[in-house]
């Protein structure tokens, strides 16, 4: 797939396998001349790139790329998706042949512990056979790494997988082939079969469940789009037809019945509505729209027939443009460098240059160090076999099976203890992240409030039962949702709601309805004074409930007021909980709304959250969230809604609702099941101690052998005649892989400290 938008283009890339990757790409594009900037989203697998026309053209990046060692692809729309799923078949393919080689390699070359295994499985020979399969076809990928790495002189993983199962892999095969060579001279043989393919099994296995979680990155876009109407009603040639969204044009009146999906944005030029705008604005209160008002493409006329002119079409239409936002900051947000590749980018080249550097030493210099000393004649080995085995004793010491458990292991009990927790981590770089966060910024509808109206309030002049009764009674039938509010209240107060003789809705002021010989008037202030009623004994009351946030209806009775009904979007229950725990951990928390200044302070008062960013449009959310990256601050964002889907991608770390709609659930990193905000605090504390033990993984997967190293490398051979044994090399390795296994698994006991009370 292909998008262009001036000079700028995305690429799919195939062949990437870690951040380095990625790194490699971009490092290289940037030495093109035309070739401004480039951006390759690992997550995601696209490659972003600005460009100058006259300069270079979409081919010649194509084959920059190529030279790389990845692909550029820019061919169907459902070619990502097609991609994906090659690409996780062709590795479940290869982990299912991978296992079942693996395991009889695995059993035969523990018979001692395993005495049940049959006596041909620990033949040299049979181990041999079973792993050449896997690292030659399953571990190609990794050679292929090896040597992108060395074209780009730049090591990753791939290099320390490669270089680490070789050695083991090459050094066992020549024990195998030629035993009487070593045994000759006195050298105690010892196989790495299994090393070579448990290692490249694991990292496959990994491997795997990461693409399986990168498959749903785009899906975001996708469901974006399918929120879009297929067809419009308009006018043409004085008549009414029906035309795919598409063949609208800019200037078209175009109809629109209550229930059906506004097609695009255009300006109301005859009719009177509510327009559900909650997938657009996140806001549950539906708008009332009049000629001259706005209508956004894809939002939900409620009630009364609309005409408008359209002014707004495809790309420029308001969806489009949040679809725009969702991918523009997908796009520009660095990936996470890993530590393991981090550290790999070091290590890797220091542990080939100390095996190079120790083998040639003593090769060319053996006897003038051991001159003098016991050791004087190389203990019966030939100087190329002495060396030989430093070089080979260097790189097994190295080899990093305990390093391709260390991540893995840690993000697998985290994200199964977020699970538990109902948390659902959607990658380790989203557990990776969590714990720095910051700055907190929460959406108001839907997140901290439940979204929908409630009665908060009924105060009546004589009788609190006939003010919710008569209220009932006129809003019966009704499908705002204040009305809605009203006679749900009613009912759970079990009062009786006959239906009104008559109803007439007042745009913008309120309804009235006959009830008998009654009659009902429900509104605000502007409906009562149109029918000459007098509020001022209530104006108070009325100031005190818009001062809280809440939308307050007079209700009167044959002109004459018997009380005041309140509507307000609550809180959720443990939203304002959830606000202390943060401010307790030293975050700082930010509520964002589209609601008025006056309502929204009102509802982070009663949460507890000192700054507010009111009166935010839709497209300007991301750009809120960018201004606060802007100030230094490591930003995440909690959201449920369609509008909340690009500040959810722009966020350092997005946190969607998982009540919430499929856009901000697939846009959020973490996805909270429950509506319980407290597990934004869960999730920082479960990534903080995931991070830890991470940390505490590497160390040990690098501690053992890196100590061992030196004694590998022949230091300690001149004064006290040690020489890295194989089998403790091979214990060095086992030991480290248990210490990480075993550090991660203590994750289990992990208890959240914020639960219900």
């Amino acid at each position: 797939m292909i998008e262009k938008m001036k000079n700028k283009i995305v690429f799919i890339i195939t062949g990437m396998h870690c951040v380095n990757c990625a790194k490699t790409i971009e490092n290289s594009l940037k030495n093109y001349d035309g070739i401004v900037n480039a951006t390759v989203n690992f997550a995601s697998e696209k490659l972003y790139v600005e460009y100058d026309t006259d300069k270079i053209d979409v081919a010649k990046i194509k084959e920059a790329v190529k030279n790389t060692g990845y692909t550029a692809d820019e061919e169907l729309e459902d070619r990502e998706k097609n991609v994906r799923e090659k690409e996780i078949r062709n590795l479940k393919i290869k982990l299912i042949v991978s296992i079942i080689f693996t395991l009889p390699v695995f059993f035969g070359s523990f018979s001692d512990i395993f005495p049940w295994v049959p006596e041909f499985l620990s033949n040299p020979y049979f181990l041999l056979v079973f792993t050449i399969p896997v690292q030659f076809w399953i571990g190609s990928q990794f050679y292929k790494g090896l040597f992108n790495s060395i074209k780009n002189r730049r090591p990753d993983m791939d290099t320390l997988i490669a270089v680490g199962t070789s050695a083991a892999f090459f050094y066992s095969a020549a024990v195998t082939l030629f035993p009487s060579y070593f045994t000759q001279h006195g050298f105690q043989v010892q196989l790495y079969f299994d090393s070579a393919a448990v290692i490249i099994t694991l990292i496959l296995l990994g491997r795997y469940l990461e693409a399986i979680a990168k498959g749903k990155t785009s899906e975001a876009i996708k469901k974006l789009l399918k929120l879009q109407a297929k067809t419009a009603r308009v006018i043409r040639n004085k008549k009414e037809i029906e035309i795919p969204v598409e063949e609208v044009k800019v200037g078209d009146i175009v109809i629109v019945k209550p229930g059906e999906k506004i097609p695009v944005d255009g300006i109301v030029t005859d009719g009177y509505s509510s327009v559900d705008e909650s997938m657009i604005s996140g806001e549950s209160m539906p708008v009332e729209k009049k000629k001259g008002d706005e209508v956004i493409g894809s939002t939900i006329n409620r009630t009364g027939l609309l005409k408008f002119k359209a002014t707004k079409i495809g790309k420029d239409t308001m969806l489009a443009q949040i679809v725009n936002i969702v991918e523009e900051a997908q796009g520009s947000k660095a990936p996470i460098q890993r530590i393991a590749d981090t550290v790999a980018s070091y290590f890797v080249p220091a542990v080939i240059i100390i095996a190079l550097a120790s083998s040639l030493t003593w090769y060319f210099l053996g006897s003038t160090i051991l001159k003098g000393t016991y050791l004087a004649n190389y203990s019966s080995m030939t100087p190329f076999l002495f060396s030989f085995t430093i070089f080979i004793s260097v790189l097994i010491i190295a080899c990093p099976c305990a390093l391709g458990l260390a991540t893995p292991t840690a993000i697998m009990i985290g994200t199964g203890k977020g699970a538990e927790n109902g948390i659902l981590l959607k990658s380790g770089e989203s557990l990776e992240r969590a714990y720095k966060m910051q700055t907190i910024v929460f959406d108001k509808t839907g997140t901290l409030t439940k979204g929908q109206p409630t009665v908060t309030d009924i105060i009546p002049i004589n009788s609190k039962e006939d003010v919710l009764k008569y209220a009932a009674i006129a809003e019966k039938g009704s499908e705002h949702p204040l009305g809605e509010a009203i006679v749900k209240k009613a009912s759970e107060k079990s009062v009786k709601i006959p239906y009104a003789d008559s109803f007439k809705a007042i745009p913008g002021h309120g309804v009235r309805a006959n009830y008998g010989k009654k009659t009902i008037l429900l509104g605000n202030r502007k409906l009562m004074t149109d029918n000459k009623i007098d509020i001022n004994s209530i104006e108070e009351k009325i100031t005190k409930l818009e001062n809280e946030g809440k939308t307050a209806m007079i209700v009167a009775l044959n002109k004459k007021i018997i009380g005041i009904i309140a509507v307000a979007d609550t809180l959720k229950e443990y939203s304002k909980d959830a606000v202390k725990a943060l401010h307790d951990m030293g975050k700082e928390v930010v509520m964002i709304t589209g609601d008025n200044k006056r309502t929204a302070e009102a509802i982070a008062s009663q949460v507890g959250i000192d700054r507010v960013l009111s009166e935010v449009l839709p497209e300007d959310k991301a750009k809120e969230i960018k201004k606060l990256q802007e100030s230094g601050r490591v930003v995440g964002m909690v959201g449920d809604g369609i509008n909340d889907a690009p500040a959810l991608a722009q966020a350092d770390i997005g946190i969607a609702i998982g009540s919430g709609t499929d856009i901000a659930i697939e846009t959020g990193g973490i996805v909270l099941i429950k509506e319980d905000l407290r597990d934004v605090v869960i999730a920082i504390d479960l990534s903080k101690k995931t991070i830890n033990k991470i940390k505490q993984n590497l160390f040990w997967a690098f501690f053992y052998n890196s100590t061992l190293i030196p004694v590998a490398a022949g230091l300690l051979y001149p004064f006290l005649g040690i020489l890295l044994n194989p089998m403790l090399a091979a214990g060095a390795m086992a030991f480290s892989s248990v210490s990480v296994v075993s550090n991660s698994l203590l994750m289990k006991r992990y208890r959240p400290k914020t639960r219900k009370p």
